[in-house]
């Protein structure tokens, strides 16, 4: 297949529309062939998925049909942990083959690691391609990567889509927010990568330094994952950069960014199915669930060599979108991530996701997109404190006009999530901003607060 697929047919882009637009009986064929590969691999190759399939009766000659991948056992982060650091590779880390480790932060027990292959790397760069052309970049765009580099798969990952495509690529990474904006201006980026947050912060520090991004800049598009993003400050970063925003989606340990990304029409994000299949399982029941139910995405790779993973269990929230995207495509298309099964906060009862405190948020004009849920112990209960922000212009010295806000705020979280929580309202800017991943939960509890 060419590196250089990428081609305009009517107004929509593609990076390799033979794959983009395949015809779903020959999608699914390539898929049962890939997966007969990956689970014969996982078995000779790895004896963790021996053990597993064994222990389930299942031999890799039993996969006969797509159907039949739900008699594989699942795998969890703590399968992966569990396995630190290598013991999950198919190829063995000193082989010449393998050319890169990415790992996550291991912030709550040993990190989880992932290899990769050329190959591995190629098919990942081309996912983050499709990517680059889905948000109407082209092998003439100049890409500005302000996700960190490093073990975290953000800034390589869209540095490697940046190769395939053969954009012309500015490794910012992140931090230095002002030089960032200068760069963007003077060199003529089109096309930005980073976190929702990062890409707020630049466009705020763009108009502090006096600047209207959305006029005085190049940039078009905006390629925007690793955090969950509410509709409403998508709008704001889409007006405050004059870009179009898409939604890209990946973990370290099934690839990185790329495993599915939106199109420029914003209706679900299209799943790179030639190289993962998708389940969405009843978080409780494990059973599959039907289009346009919500529940846990759980994914199996399908052509990694270094470190395949069979029904891995992602946590993360999310549904498939029934029927045909305007854009063309036909792979099958993934809701944006609404939270996850062990970042569910239970108020007093109540099940509730950081990311729909953001949605109720979106909707006052007074308030930034920047927030904090602070959580602390008073006797034997929970207490939840809401941090908000005002934007500038709001008078914060009338204190009449505060308890109004905060009573309202209140009134729409208690209608809309059926939640009580404390409300403070904070002076603009008093919310530290982040340059990576922003840290919307501060749970104090453990401290004995």
């Amino acid at each position: 297949m060419s590196n250089h697929a990428h081609r305009v047919e009517g107004t929509e882009r593609y990076f390799q529309p033979e794959i983009e637009k395949m015809d779903r009986s020959a999608l699914g064929a390539l898929q049962l062939e890939r997966l007969k590969k990956t689970v014969e691999d996982c078995y000779a190759n790895i004896p963790f998925y021996q053990k597993a399939l064994d222990e389930a009766g299942i031999k890799p000659t039993d996969i006969q049909t797509l159907a039949d991948l739900t008699k594989i056992p699942f795998t969890t982060k703590q399968d992966m942990r569990d396995a630190y650091p290598f013991d999950l590779f198919a190829v063995p880390v000193d082989d010449e083959r393998v050319q890169r480790l990415h790992a996550s932060s291991g912030t709550t027990g040993n990190a989880t690691v992932c290899g990769y292959t050329q190959r591995d790397i190629d098919v990942w760069g081309d996912t983050f391609a499709r990517a680059i052309a889905q948000v109407g970049g082209s092998e003439h765009s100049l890409l500005q990567v302000a996700y960190g580099y490093g073990l975290f798969t953000g800034g390589l990952g869209a540095h490697e889509g940046g190769i395939r495509m053969h954009s012309t690529i500015l490794p910012m990474s992140s931090g230095n927010t002002r030089r960032q904006v200068q760069m963007m201006k003077d060199f003529g980026v089109d096309i930005l990568a980073c976190t929702p947050s990062y890409a707020l912060l630049i466009a705020d520090t763009a108009i502090e330094m006096g600047y209207n991004p959305a006029e005085d800049f190049k940039v078009s598009g905006a390629i925007l994952g690793a955090e969950p993003c509410s509709e409403g400050m998508r709008l704001e970063i889409e007006e405050k950069l004059g870009v179009k925003m898409v939604d890209i989606y990946g973990l370290s340990e099934v690839m990185g960014p790329g495993v599915s990304c939106e199109c420029r029409h914003q209706s679900g994000l299209h799943v790179a199915e030639d190289h993962f299949i998708i389940e969405i399982l009843d978080p409780d029941t494990l059973e599959p669930l039907p289009d346009g139910a919500w529940g846990e995405v759980v994914f199996t790779t399908l052509s990694k060599e270094c470190s395949p993973l069979l029904r891995y269990r992602t946590r993360d929230i999310s549904r498939i979108i029934p029927g045909d995207c305007a854009c063309g495509r036909t792979l099958r298309r993934m809701d944006r991530i609404t939270g996850r099964t062990d970042d569910m906060l239970i108020i007093r009862g109540v099940n509730v996701f950081p990311s729909q405190f953001q949605e109720v948020l979106a909707s006052f004009d007074e308030l930034t997109s920047y927030y904090q849920i602070i959580l602390t112990s008073k006797g034997p209960l929970d207490h939840v404190t809401l941090k908000v922000e005002t934007v500038p212009e709001f008078d914060f010295d009338e204190i009449r006009r505060i308890e109004g806000l905060q009573k309202r705020i209140n009134a729409e979280l208690k209608s809309n999530l059926q939640v009580s929580v404390e409300v403070t309202v904070a002076e603009p800017k008093s919310i530290e901003r982040s340059e990576g991943k922003a840290k919307r939960v501060i749970d104090l509890r453990e401290k004995g607060n």
